[in-house]
């Protein structure tokens, strides 16, 4: 039982440390954040930190595959087996909501995840995130609702930024514009390319 309450607050010290670094990283860049600035954000001791990740760089990159798996899971669940153009369109919103929602996760996933050193989370989302899309896409050619030409990799990844960077754009310039606006305008634009 008090393995279950301890993992319980590991878990919520985890989270927050999460959050607190993420917000961090976000104003002032992956460089420049502290680990004394990460756990003044969290209400921790800077100790909490390296006891539950170590490092920075460890903090960093149990970050982003927190964020990516949370991601991933909410892609997955907006691709509920309807028909693939309509799954399409889920996606996107579903990925809209998501940076919605943690915005400052987006502009840290943006600015700071090509670096050499995270490398293997970029795999991750290729393979999970952006797997998703390939994964629609793939389903829309076979039942012949897009062109049978479409490069379904690169299309998947061009989506994915698309919907990224006008996400971001949103929050930063045009917080004003509703999400359901942009999504409108991002699935026309998408139907009418990949339909050929």
């Amino acid at each position: 039982m008090n393995t279950k309450k301890g993992d319980g607050r590991r878990a919520e010290t985890r989270l927050r440390l999460f959050t607190a670094a993420v917000e961090v990283i976000a104003e002032q860049g992956y460089t420049a954040a502290t680990v004394d600035a990460i756990a003044e954000r969290a209400g921790v001791a800077k100790g909490t930190v390296f006891y539950n990740f170590g490092s920075k760089e460890a903090l960093f990159a149990a970050l982003l595959e927190h964020g990516i798996q949370r991601l991933a899971d909410a892609l997955g669940e907006a691709d509920t087996g309807q028909a693939p153009l309509d799954a399409l369109d889920a996606v996107v919103m579903a990925q809209l909501r998501f940076f919605e929602e943690y915005g400052a996760f987006a502009r840290v996933l943006l600015a700071e995840m090509w670096r050499t050193a995270w490398q293997d989370a970029v795999a991750r989302l290729r393979e999970q995130a952006l797997g998703v899309y390939a994964g629609v896409l793939r389903r829309a050619v076979t039942e012949g609702a897009i062109r049978d030409d479409l490069d379904v990799e690169t299309a998947a990844t061009a989506v994915f930024g698309m919907v990224l960077t006008v996400s971001i754009e949103r929050r930063a310039l045009r917080p004003d514009r509703p999400i359901e606006q942009l999504h409108a305008t991002l699935v026309d634009l998408l139907h009418r390319r990949v339909s050929g």
